[in-house]
C-alpha cells in the first residue's frame, strides 16, 4: 500500500535530489532537501482538504488530478507562477523574466527577481487569503454539517449560516480592514482580494450548478480495481453526493487545483528566504508537492476522513489560520515555520479529538460498520 501510493514520489525524490546535486553541488542537494521538507510540513492540511474533494470525483478526474494536476502544481505554481508575477509587476517579457531569475539576485537587492517577487507579495497574499478565507467561512456557516469540533464557536456560526451571504459579508469586511490598515496601496490590495473572492464564487458556483443538474453523477463501479473509493461526505466547497464526472468533475478538478495553488503561495514566496535560485526552488517545492498528492491518495484509499471525523475540521481551521496569516503578511512578516506549525497543530488536534471520539464509540466508523454487518 505504501509503496504503491508513494512509489512515484520516492522515485522523483531521488531524481530531484540528483538534479540538485548536479546543478548546485552539495549545497544544491541540501537546499532541495530543505525546501522539500518545508513544503511537506506546510501542506498537511492541504492534503486533507484535497482528499475531501478528491473522494467526490470519478476515477477519471482523480487520475487527472494526480497526473495533469501534478504538472500544474510543480511547473505551473512552483516555476511559471513566480516568473509570471515578476513579468507582470515589472513589465518584463517572458525571456527577460527568465534571464532575471537566472541571475539569482538577493531578495534585498532592488530590481532583482527575488526582490520584485517580494514586492508583489501583498497582491498575491490578498488573492490567496480571500480564496482560502471563503473556503473556511463556508465551512463554518454550513448549516447541514453533522458534527462540530470547537462547538462553542462552530455551533453559533452554523446557526448564523441561515443568512446565505454571511461568508461573503465577513470576508469582504476582513478584506476592507486589511486594505485600510495593512496595505501601502489599498486599492490594489482590494482589487486583488475581490478577484480571489470572485474566483472562489465562480468555480464553487459552477461546480454546484452542474452537480445539481445531475451532470455525470454515475458512481464508480465497485469492480474497478484502480478506482479510489467514494463515500458520502459533507460539503466543504463544491458539494456532491456521488462521484462527479463530465462538467461537474471538470469543475471539481478546476476547484481543487486553484485551492492547491492558493495553499502554495506561502511556500513559494517563503522559499526565497532560503534561496533565490528558481531552479532549486522548483525542484525542492516540486518534490514536496508530489508527496502531498501521494498523501492525498493515501487518505482517500484508507478511508481516513470517514474514520477520523474531526480531521477535516482541523484542516479547515488550519486553512482559516493560513488565510488570516496571508492577509496579515500584506505588511507583517510571519515566518513560514510559524504558519506551518499552527496548521500542523490544528490537524493534530483534529486527529486527537477523532481518536478520543472513536474510543468512546467503540472504534472507527468503518470498524463499527463491519461489526454490525457481521
Amino acid at each position: 500500500m505504501i509503496l504503491k501510493t508513494f512509489g512515484w514520489s520516492f522515485g522523483i525524490t531521488a531524481l530531484g535530489l540528483a538534479a540538485g546535486l548536479l546543478y548546485g553541488g552539495i549545497e544544491g542537494l541540501l537546499l532541495v532537501a530543505i525546501l522539500s521538507i518545508l513544503e511537506i510540513s506546510l501542506s498537511f492540511d492541504n492534503a486533507v482538504v484535497n482528499a475531501k474533494i478528491l473522494e467526490r470525483m470519478s476515477h477519471f478526474w482523480q487520475r487527472m488530478f494526480l497526473t495533469v494536476g501534478v504538472l500544474i502544481a510543480v511547473f505551473g505554481m512552483r516555476l511559471v507562477f513566480p516568473l509570471l508575477i515578476v513579468g507582470v509587476t515589472a513589465h518584463l517579457g517572458p525571456i527577460e523574466a527568465i534571464d532575471l531569475a537566472l541571475e539569482k539576485g538577493d531578495i534585498h537587492e532592488p530590481g532583482s527577481y527575488a526582490y520584485l517577487l517580494d514586492e508583489a507579495h501583498p497582491l498575491v497574499a490578498s488573492f490567496g487569503g480571500m480564496f482560502l478565507l471563503m473556503l473556511f467561512l463556508d465551512f463554518l456557516f454550513d448549516t447541514e454539517r453533522p458534527h462540530h469540533w470547537l462547538t462553542l464557536i462552530e455551533r453559533p456560526l452554523a446557526r448564523a449560516g441561515v443568512l446565505p451571504t454571511a461568508s461573503i459579508i465577513l470576508a469582504l469586511t476582513s478584506l476592507a480592514l486589511a486594505a485600510e490598515y495593512l496595505a501601502d496601496d489599498p486599492g490594489e490590495v482590494l482589487i486583488s482580494g475581490v478577484l480571489g473572492l470572485i474566483t472562489y464564487l465562480l468555480v464553487d458556483g459552477l461546480g454546484r450548478l452542474f452537480e445539481s443538474q445531475g451532470v455525470g453523477e454515475d458512481v464508480l463501479s465497485e469492480d474497478s480495481d484502480d478506482a479510489l473509493p467514494t463515500v458520502p461526505v459533507t460539503r466543504s466547497g463544491p458539494s456532491a453526493t456521488a462521484a462527479a464526472t463530465g462538467k461537474a468533475g471538470f469543475f471539481l478538478f478546476l476547484y481543487v487545483n486553484i485551492l492547491d495553488a492558493s495553499f502554495s503561495f506561502d511556500g513559494v514566496l517563503g522559499a526565497f528566504a532560503i534561496t533565490q535560485d528558481p531552479i532549486i526552488i522548483a525542484l525542492g517545492l516540486g518534490i514536496g508537492a508530489l508527496y502531498i498528492r501521494s498523501f492525498t491518495v493515501f487518505l482517500v484509499r484508507r478511508g481516513t476522513l470517514g474514520d477520523y471525523i474531526y480531521l477535516e475540521h482541523g484542516a479547515m481551521w488550519a486553512i482559516g489560520a493560513l488565510a488570516v496569516i496571508l492577509l496579515l503578511t500584506i505588511s507583517i512578516h510571519v515566518d513560514e515555520l510559524i504558519t506551518g506549525g499552527i496548521g500542523l497543530l490544528f490537524v493534530l488536534g483534529g486527529i486527537a479529538s477523532s481518536v478520543a471520539h472513536n474510543k468512546r464509540m467503540g472504534g472507527p466508523a468503518s470498524r463499527r460498520t463491519e461489526v454490525s454487518a457481521s
